[in-house]
């Protein structure tokens, strides 16, 4: 008796209504009809027996157990379950090695059901990889985390990953719908009736969650019962829903698709859609302070010269933080995201580095010309260094025509400031100066001791106004 047989062999009354109703058939299962509908690979191999190695990635309550449970019926393969929270190696190893012997003698195959393969350890998957590679076993993996990260790439490689949406609201209604009407597993023999705006209150609060949405439903219709109604009214259902918690693991999908969603709406000029995702983050359990660390890092990034006092506003958010704490804090938090988000962007700055950067990795170490060199001894300054080198303040502050970068790299551009904000300012000061390079210096040449400062004394021009 595997898993499931045990688990069809308990009395009914004992399990919550999600594990009752569970379907134990293809066609009985809602949702999911980009992988179920009639055609489609997943449902042609479970039909036909042809079951390959799969992954079943998709968030909680989608499916991923019961779609399990309908291989485990349909097909003719021998079946096996582990738990990768509460099994060992020893244990699988021992699975592993029937299902060997099981295919030597009979020639069947073993399908392999691993739920929560995300928490398999190096050593779980190691002793699962050469059975899954022989054909030994066919894995079928249950997750809720991204496989790309949680799952050995070598043996991810040997299996089909199928993502598992959330259900919306029209399919949880019908798994109510049917849980309501069943008087052998569901709810029917309660003799409730149900007021149709209750129901689309349940599928709402789920969020997609059908194990949700039927616990919710039986906590709701036994309250009911219990206080002599024969109705299930909204009222009921939001006492029920009151405890609502968000979707939302610091370590997992759901955080990191929460984090995307804030930086791309502050990137895209969004304060409203900002401060709901940064909200998002906060009212989950996030750390404030990893929150204003994504801001400061994306006032420099995203930002940058565009708008030169949004590093210091990210900054002053976080010091701000760190003095008031929670819940003040949340107002310099709150004041933070709505600035970065409006104002003008630009990543002039990260796209330069990182260019660079490629130029280093391309070119290696150029050396430095030799007027650009340090020169603090005699003997350096007699094989070049510093010579010739022109000092811009006493050229009005930039020395036409004067090189910089490693003479193999003539010309390079890294630095291109876009058509925004304060890097407007930028764009036209750098083209009217590089418009001016090829008309003669007129100031005078001064020359330079080792430490770079003037010999002869000259007046110095006034400081050009900041721009």
């Amino acid at each position: 008796m595997d898993l499931f047989d045990d688990a069809d062999a308990r009395s009914p009354e004992g399990a919550p209504l999600a594990e009752r109703m569970r379907p134990a058939r293809l066609e009985d299962v809602v949702g999911q009809s980009h992988l179920l509908a009639e055609g489609k690979l997943l449902a042609g191999a479970i039909r036909g027996d042809r079951v390959p190695s799969m992954i079943l990635w998709g968030p909680p309550g989608t499916g991923k157990t019961t779609l399990a449970r309908v291989i485990a019926r349909e097909t003719r393969a021998r079946f096996a379950a582990f738990s990768a929270v509460l099994g060992g190696v020893p244990e699988l190893r021992k699975l592993l090695a029937e299902a060997a012997e099981e295919k030597r003698l009979h020639g069947r195959r073993t399908i392999l059901f691993v739920d929560e393969i995300h928490r398999f350890n190096k050593a779980q998957q190691d002793a699962l990889l050469p059975h899954v590679e022989r054909g030994a076993v066919v894995l079928v993996g249950a997750t809720t985390e991204n496989p790309s990260f949680a799952v050995n790439a070598a043996l991810l490689s040997r299996a089909r990953v199928f993502r598992l949406e959330s259900l919306g609201p029209e399919s949880i209604v019908r798994l109510l719908e049917r849980a309501l009407a069943d008087g052998t597993r569901g709810l029917g023999a309660l003799g409730l009736t149900v007021a149709p705006d209750a129901l689309a209150a349940i599928a709402e609060g789920a969020r997609g969650d059908a194990r949700r949405a039927l616990d919710v439903l039986e906590t709701a219709a036994r309250h009911a019962v219990a206080s002599g109604a024969e109705r299930l009214d909204p009222a009921v259902v939001d006492e029920a829903l009151a405890q609502r918690t968000l979707l939302h693991d610091k370590s997992g999908d759901a955080h990191y698709d929460v984090v995307s969603a804030f930086i791309k709406s502050l990137r895209g000029t969004d304060p409203d859609a900002a401060i709901y995702w940064m909200m998002r983050l906060l009212e989950a359990g996030d750390d404030p302070l990893f929150v204003l660390r994504r801001m400061i890092i994306f006032a420099s990034e995203d930002i940058g010269n565009a708008d030169p006092n949004a590093l210091q506003v990210a900054v002053s958010a976080d010091a701000a933080f760190r003095r008031l704490g929670m819940p003040e804090g949340l107002f310099a938090i709150a004041q933070c995201c709505t600035y970065l988000a409006t104002a003008p962007k630009s990543n002039a700055s990260y796209v330069a580095f990182t260019i660079a950067k490629e130029d280093i990795a391309a070119h290696g170490a150029l050396p430095v010309p030799l007027r650009l060199r340090n020169a603090p001894t005699t003997l350096l300054r007699r094989e070049g260094h510093g010579r010739d080198y022109r000092y811009p303040h006493d050229e009005g502050g930039f020395a036409r025509g004067e090189a910089y970068l490693p003479d193999a790299l003539a010309g390079r551009r890294y630095y291109v400031p876009k058509r925004s904000g304060y890097e407007q300012r930028i764009a036209e000061r750098l083209a009217r100066l590089r418009a001016e390079e090829a008309g003669p210096s007129t100031a005078p040449s001064v020359a330079r001791d080792a430490e770079g400062d003037a010999t002869s004394e000259a007046s110095q021009p006034p400081r050009e106004d900041s721009e």
